[in-house]
């Protein structure tokens, strides 16, 4: 018996779930314009363990989304369960955001294309098969009209930039499915499990997100 702590904040969706052998006991999440990852991560974990009548020891590892997304959101969220890490003496997966994303989605056949906003008509993108395996490796590209016209199956896109590409997406074989917006920790109960099992471990001390891109600050208007 296994219990998994998963951290999702690589986005504006802020996520937390406590899994029991790679099923999603309880999740706390929240998804705001004003990314309240500092704020509310903390709270979530505590409020979880709280609610499972668990206390902190009784984890085995901790699991957390390593990107590609918001650079600000991974910081948080990887630098959480570092110190979470580090604390119980407990080992740290990292799960392929991309991957987390594509979970939610169940397709027979064709594939599933999730996708996260990079700005402008750039998005961080991969592509997944029926059974959700990677066959296309997470890049950063800038959307346009010749995008993904190679592909003469049905293509599922999914998250938080399904609006702009539509707009230049526009081929029959396209689907657009605009209920998955973000990943969510929900779905990482069974990805971190297979890797837990496996000891499909990240180092505590060196691991680093999946940026993809250099951060650049920008001053507030």
């Amino acid at each position: 018996m296994a219990y998994l702590l998963n951290i999702e904040t690589a986005t504006k969706n802020c996520s937390v779930s406590l899994a029991k052998d790679g099923e999603t006991l309880l999740c706390n999440q929240i998804a705001e314009e004003g990314y309240s990852h500092a704020e509310k991560l903390h709270v979530f974990i505590e409020a979880l363990l709280c609610e499972s009548k668990l206390p902190f020891s009784a984890l085995d590892a901790i699991a957390v989304s390593q990107g590609p997304g918001s650079y600000t959101g991974l910081r948080i969220g990887v630098s959480a369960a570092k110190g979470l890490c580090f604390a119980l003496g407990i080992p740290l997966i990292a799960i392929d955001t991309l991957a987390v994303l594509a979970a939610q989605l169940k397709i027979s056949n064709g594939y599933i294309v999730p996708m996260i906003d990079a700005r402008r008509m750039e998005v961080y993108s991969a592509v997944y098969d029926a059974t959700h395996k990677k066959v296309v490796e997470t890049q950063a590209e800038i959307i346009t009209e010749d995008s993904f016209n190679e592909y003469i199956e049905t293509l599922y896109f999914i998250g938080d930039c399904s609006a702009k590409c539509q707009t230049v997406l526009t081929k029959s074989n396209f689907v657009f499915n605009s209920e998955i917006v973000y990943p969510s920790a929900k779905e990482m109960s069974v990805l971190s499990y297979a890797k837990f099992l496996s000891k499909n471990f990240v180092d505590v001390a060196y691991f680093e997100p999946l940026y993809l891109k250099d951060f650049i600050s920008t001053a507030k208007k």
